[in-house]
């Protein structure tokens, strides 16, 4: 791959995740002290990116791959999409605002996918080379959190608009990307392929249903925290806390360059328990920390993203990986993108909504009470987790 063809890609992989980062931080203090939506409502709404991973198969599967170049679908998505999120900027009652977020995120989900695929084509050896590219999209998130913070844009319709910008210049952009015709033109449309059906066989095997669904599980507590973290900081008190968020990704970065070496010492079912748990950490040490004494506590919750994002989805695709055969391993990381950061974190999302509104108060939230309740699940989905699943035994019956 040539410098210039890396250049591009790396400006996507940045463009594609400072649009994202530029309102669903931040989106659930705006949905809740300046639209005064309930949690609930609040929670329906981050669940569109869920219902949109749900679809995004079905229109990736049957439309991307088979009829338009990939540049020129992401294009057409990205300035759609700059319009429907100058849109959403300017409605305020929640059946409009859910409506066309929904249909924002329908256009949003798929890139996400696309702009993978697009760059896999462009490289000899995915391997080596895009994890560098990659890591531009979460600097691209970092930097989007620091400039809603500085344009204090976390309270206001202005985060839609600067991912409205973002998000039209992204679809400009993306016409000068190589040309990537359809992956699968000419063939016949099946949906077993779209949905990953063939992925099911796997689930005979005891320890990867357990896997499934103990991932399942754990995503419906992981959803109080994109939703509701920043709307919690902010009514503690707290300033620039899309930029404090950030740190989250600082963290995510530094945790991926040494997995390597925990793969190596810990062992697949180690480092998905290890994620697992930091996720229950995590939501303790938000129930328990405030602006005084406990306000490391905050950001330790924060910088355990790294542990909580890479141990458990990096290593639980790195299992996928292993676990299928090549013919099926596509199928198998779509099934599990669908069972998790779909159905779980839709259920998720509108799970977190209605516990908040049942901890609301006359001064905003009591959030030792909500934070306590994710960490029970999270715990909870970690004990099943530690007693069932055995990654070594499948080891063993591999060698043999």
């Amino acid at each position: 791959m040539n410098s210039t063809t890396r250049l591009k890609l790396s400006v996507m992989m940045f463009l594609q995740y400072f649009v994202w980062g530029t309102w669903y931080v931040t989106m659930g203090t705006y949905l809740l002290q300046t639209l005064q939506f309930s949690g609930q409502q609040s929670g329906l709404a981050y669940g569109t990116t869920a219902l949109a991973a749900m679809v995004s198969p079905f229109f990736v599967g049957m439309i991307a791959d088979r009829f338009f170049a990939t540049e020129k679908i992401l294009a057409t998505l990205h300035l759609v999409g700059a319009g429907l999120l100058l849109y959403v900027s300017t409605l305020t009652e929640f059946g409009s605002f859910y409506t066309v977020l929904l249909t924002y995120t329908l256009c949003f989900m798929p890139t996400l996918a696309l702009t993978n695929s697009l760059s896999f084509h462009q490289m000899k050896d995915p391997g080596k080379e895009f994890p560098g590219i990659r890591v531009l999209g979460t600097i691209g998130w970092i930097v989007a959190g620091v400039a809603i913070s500085t344009l204090g844009a976390e309270a206001v319709a202005l985060q839609f608009r600067v991912g409205a910008v973002a998000s039209a210049v992204l679809g400009l952009f993306c016409f000068t990307l190589p040309h990537t015709p359809p992956a699968k033109l000419g063939h016949k449309v099946q949906l077993r392929d779209i949905v990953g059906l063939d992925a099911l066989q796997l689930m005979k095997e005891k320890s990867f249903a357990i896997f499934v669904l103990g991932s399942f599980l754990v995503c419906i507590p992981l959803q109080f925290y994109y939703a509701f973290t920043n709307p919690f900081l902010n009514e503690l008190g707290m300033t620039n806390t899309a930029g404090i968020q950030s740190l989250g990704q600082v963290s995510e970065i530094a945790f991926m360059l040494v997995m390597p070496l925990f793969f190596v010492r810990l062992g697949v079912k180690n480092m998905l328990l290890v994620g697992m748990a930091a996720w229950a950490a995590r939501y303790v040490l938000f129930a328990f920390g405030d602006t005084g004494p406990g306000l490391w506590m905050l950001y330790a919750g924060i910088l355990l993203h790294g542990i909580c994002y890479d141990f458990f989805f990096v290593t639980g695709q790195i299992y996928v990986d292993k676990k299928a055969p090549i013919q099926t391993r596509a199928a198998a990381q779509g099934f599990i993108a669908f069972v998790t950061l779909g159905v779980g974190m839709f259920i998720g999302s509108y799970l977190s909504g209605i516990i908040v509104d049942a901890y609301k108060t006359p001064a905003g939230h009591d959030w030792y009470s909500v934070w306590l309740i994710p960490a029970a699940m999270a715990l909870g989905v970690l004990v099943l987790f530690a007693i069932f699943f055995n990654y070594r035994e499948e080891r063993k019956a591999e060698r043999a």
